[in-house]
């Protein structure tokens, strides 16, 4: 049985689409990522998922029952929101135990204190019962803010861009703490973010949007190697895809991607294509720049030294630019220099040039 479904779900302000007959499902214990640029439709779903929002059609089912038109709290989920929503005149022992507080019939404050302790070790965070929110750090009130969801024992955990507020280390530290916790309850998670690196390190699985549409619901891996469309090859990932235009050709018996600035050799399975006007997209990874051999030659227009990382920004003769990545200790070049580039054909990705569809993708 799936923690969570949505069968058709839409949900339009006047004449713009927010959400358009969304079908997903969650696993039980799955970490699902909602994905996607501002306005795209991932956060419309976790609202009408929690209840916030009120859907124009479609049902929405937590562990088969249909809650679509259940009030949030008759739904059995526990959200954290991106601000925490700490109450600051209260301990962390208080914040953690205030859902339990609000029950009716209450528990009894044993149990009530059990509990939180509980919570309250799991997340690390035990020695801390006693301090209120101003007291402890960033990374602690937003455990403390997941121990208050935790303490509920929900079925389905809502996590709005709870990260967000961190600063950039920290919130790297998070993402371990959140995997491992999340190994550790085998809780069903719903998360949102617009942070692609936090999709792709947390997530079982991973639904991109754009403009209210799901584009690609797939494990991070594939949806990094094997894209559905043109706009999640993009997104996905530290820097934007490089695309040339162009069609498919064949030279000595090789296929080959055929552009303005020349052409580049393909996998051999690109092979069963039907001619055609395509985009090719490739990452800078899969780009080896050089001195010599190469399918195309180009300017520098900028290098980048990135750490380990040297990216250089090469301007074709038709100035298309093609970002590419190099290892600074074995290659160097500097702007205005000359330099050829080798793509990997294993690592193409081809898309439909009008509808932007993926038709191929390497060796994969």
């Amino acid at each position: 049985m799936s923690a969570v479904r949505f069968s058709g779900v839409s949900k339009n302000y006047g004449p713009v689409v927010a959400l358009a007959g969304l079908d997903l499902d969650v696993a039980e214990g799955e970490f699902l990522s909602l994905l996607g640029p501002s306005g795209s439709g991932k956060s419309t779903t976790l609202g009408l998922l929690a209840g916030l929002i009120d859907a124009d059609g479609g049902k929405i089912e937590i562990a088969g029952r249909d809650v679509t038109a259940l009030p949030p709290e008759k739904r059995d989920l526990a959200m954290v929101f991106q601000n925490y929503a700490l109450y600051p005149h209260l301990t962390v022992m208080e914040n953690i135990a205030f859902p339990l507080e609000a029950r009716k019939p209450k528990p009894d404050a044993g149990e009530i204190r059990r509990k939180v302790e509980v919570v309250a070790q799991a997340l690390g965070i035990g020695a801390l019962l006693a301090r209120y929110p101003r007291e402890i750090s960033g990374g602690q009130q937003q455990r403390v803010a997941l121990g208050r969801a935790m303490v509920r024992d929900p079925k389905v955990f809502l996590l709005d861009e709870p990260l967000s507020n961190l600063d950039a280390r920290l919130r790297i530290r998070m993402r371990r703490d959140l995997k491992a916790l999340h190994a550790q309850l085998g809780s069903t998670i719903v998360y949102v973010t617009h942070d692609q690196s936090e999709a792709m390190t947390l997530s079982s699985r991973i639904a991109i949007f754009n403009h209210g549409r799901l584009q690609q619901v797939a494990p991070p891996a594939e949806i990094y190697d094997r894209p559905a469309n043109a706009f999640v090859a993009n997104f996905v990932g530290d820097r934007e895809m490089n695309f040339l235009d162009g069609e498919l050709g064949v030279q000595g018996g090789v296929p080959r991607f055929v552009c303005a600035g020349g052409s580049v050799a393909l996998h051999p399975s690109a092979a069963v294509l039907d001619a055609g006007k395509l985009r090719m997209g490739v990452r800078a990874e899969a780009i080896a720049p050089g001195r010599d051999k190469g399918d195309l030659r180009g300017t520098v227009a900028l290098a980048e030294l990135a750490g380990p990382d040297l990216f250089l920004t090469v301007r074709l003769a038709d100035d298309t630019e093609i970002v590419a990545r190099a290892d600074p200790r074995e290659f160097a070049a500097r702007e205005g220099e000359s330099v050829s580039l080798a793509f990997d054909p294993a690592r193409i990705h081809l898309f439909d040039a009008e509808t932007g569809i993926a038709r191929h993708h390497g060796a994969a």
